[in-house]
């Protein structure tokens, strides 16, 4: 048996489906791609995660796009975290192009150009419908290690949230927490130091620091109402096509800490709210973040804890997570582990320091006696890609060589003209970006100070009329009243008279 046939024998029984598939494009040996050599995913082990990776310009977005295309065609929901605002294109058909039916002829796979269902979301100040959550959903614990908390600051964070349920305060946005945390520690301080304990204003001090710095982020603007509930990531059109929710990240991308947040209160609100599902053989929901290395930025060790212990649960929920970066060492290791499938493009390797994390990179795939890992990775063309992933046993499959499909989508931007008419489009916008602002803590809480400043202004009124009352009382004592005056003159003269006439006889 030639190298050739070998080759062919491993890769068609290393990706050979029985269930439902996706065709991410066609194996490669050398230079020569194997026409009909298909690289089929199975349905049934998406939900295990993923990495795309590779250097800027080696292709990472459309393969991307080609991922949530062929998801969609399966009436499998998306959603994507489009950071370099590249992703709106879905939403219309390729125009085609001359290299596409080449690359498409040498893959042994028909092109069509289409465009798919997609949904517009933001978190910021873009236009599209607006995600939110309020700050009573992300509770005590969850808020603690996003701020970054010590165990003290926690703790009064834990003291509030207790305060604020069993007091019917809404913790809607940052404001209320703002004025809740001006409460403990001034006119509520006696109070809810009596009922839950001691409150130290310095631990206050930081923890306001730190909320004006996730404000100052945009923080804001995602906190309060409408919440956006998750269940609307799962919609299919009419078509029984998978709708694919875009969310613009384009103006965010030097905000890390809001990110992050964003992030993590979603994946703990889809793992809070989805069923389990079992072996359900389909994923319920593929979640690909691009830019992934935003998550982590700046995250503490509980952060990066909270965020390991999501990604491995979350996946018996039918929910897959594919991280989308530069270089597999943007990913923490722990979480590295977890991702069953990986499509590595090229690696570029200008310098030392370049060459040995390659070296690195090619020990997260499978070894191969048809390649040389290190050295493919610095040579993979674009739309080429070395991919390894888990079949319907979740076993790995091999590792091989990938001449990718092109997108059936646009592979460009939308225009404004044509991103209002996708928004105006959408059956949700209009639940999700009306303006609610009903009474919550910050209220509530205002009135109870001016009611405690009013009482307080009262009592002082009183103190100080009483005090001028006591002042008047005591001046009077020394003053004496005119007619007892004369009346104690006459008696006092009479009785030196009386002294004097006993004398003179």
């Amino acid at each position: 048996m030639s190298v050739k046939e070998k080759f062919i024998k491993t890769i068609e029984d290393g990706y050979k489906t029985k269930g439902d598939s996706i065709t991410l494009g066609a194996g490669m040996l050398g230079d020569e791609t194997i026409k009909g050599l298909h690289v089929k995913l199975p349905l049934k082990t998406i939900n295990r995660h993923g990495l795309i990776a590779g250097a800027t310009g080696t292709g990472k977005t459309k393969t991307l796009q080609v991922f949530a295309e062929n998801l969609s065609e399966k009436g499998i929901p998306v959603m994507l975290m489009d950071v370099k605002g590249d992703l709106s294109g879905l939403a219309m058909p390729s125009p085609g192009h001359p290299k596409i039916d080449e690359r498409h002829e040498k893959i042994g796979l028909p092109f069509t150009p289409k465009g798919f269902p997609i949904e517009i979301l933001t978190i910021s100040e873009q236009d599209g419908t607006r995600m939110r959550a309020t700050v009573s959903e992300f509770g005590p614990v969850l808020l603690s290690r996003i701020l970054d908390l010590t165990e003290t600051q926690s703790g009064i964070i834990s003291i509030l949230f207790k305060y604020s349920d069993d007091h019917k305060l809404p913790l809607l946005d940052l404001k209320d927490l703002k004025k809740l945390l001006q409460f403990a520690t001034q006119e509520g301080r006696d109070e809810i130091e009596a009922e839950y304990g001691r409150i130290s204003t310095a631990s206050t001090g930081s923890i306001l620091r730190k909320i004006v710095e996730l404000e100052q982020q945009g923080g804001d603007l995602f906190f309060g109402e409408r919440s956006f509930e998750v269940r609307d990531l799962q919609r299919v059109d009419d078509d029984g096509r998978g709708i694919i929710s875009v969310l613009r990240l384009t103006d965010i991308q030097d905000k890390p800490k809001l990110f992050s947040t964003f992030m993590l209160q979603l994946l703990a609100e889809i793992y809070d709210t989805f069923p389990e599902q079992g072996d359900s053989g389909r994923p319920e929901l593929v979640i690909f973040i691009d830019e992934a290395h935003l998550i982590f930025k700046e995250a503490s060790k509980a952060l990066l804890s909270q965020i390991e212990s999501i990604v491995k649960l979350i996946r018996s929920k039918g929910v897959g997570i594919y991280f989308v970066t530069q270089n597999p060492k943007d990913i923490p290791e722990d979480v590295l582990a977890q991702l069953g499938l990986k499509i590595q493009h090229a690696l570029r390797a200008f310098t030392a320091k370049d060459r040995k994390a390659i070296k690195l990179a090619a020990q997260n795939y499978p070894d191969s006696e048809f390649y040389d890992t290190a050295t493919v990775l610095t040579e993979l063309g674009i739309g080429e890609a070395l991919v390894s992933g888990l079949n319907e046993k979740g076993i790995p499959t091999p590792l091989v060589k990938t001449m990718l499909r092109a997108p059936m989508s646009r592979m460009d931007v939308l225009t404004s003209q044509e991103l209002k008419q996708v928004i105006s489009k959408s059956k949700i916008y209009k639940k999700y970006n009306e303006e609610i602002d009903r009474e919550s803590a910050y209220e509530i809480l205002g009135e109870k100070i001016e009611k405690i400043h009013e009482v307080e202004e009262k009592e002082a009124k009183q103190k100080q009329a009483k005090k001028n009352r006591r002042t008047t009382s005591r001046r009077s004592s020394t003053r004496m009243n005119p007619i007892v005056k004369v009346v104690t003159s006459a008696t006092f003269i009479r009785g030196v008279l009386g002294i004097l006439k006993r004398v003179l006889k």
